[in-house]
């Protein structure tokens, strides 16, 4: 795993009420069973970790945050996008 995997995955613990330790790129967000609350906040978090903005609706984005590996691509497109990289995202 790259270093926005790893980055988000840890976020995923870390608002998780019982943080595992089994989380892949294909984990399904659902499996995690983290409420709407704490998804909005693990989305506040990832913007403030990688400097990026991340245009969120829970009605519309759905598919976009359906599995750990479909929030690592968000991020990575929204990192291209936006000319930033991993390596100067902070920590």
């Amino acid at each position: 795993m790259d270093d926005v995997a790893t980055k988000i995955i840890d976020i995923l613990k870390k608002h998780m009420k019982e943080p595992r330790d089994d989380i892949s790129l294909e984990t399904n967000l659902e499996e995690l069973e983290i409420e709407s609350l704490d998804l909005a906040m693990i989305v506040f978090d990832i913007e403030d970790t990688f400097g990026i903005e991340i245009p969120y609706n829970a009605n519309e984005e759905v598919e976009d945050f359906k599995t750990v590996g479909t929030v690592v691509e968000r991020v990575r497109g929204l990192l291209a996008e936006s000319g930033a990289s991993s390596s100067g995202a902070a920590a």
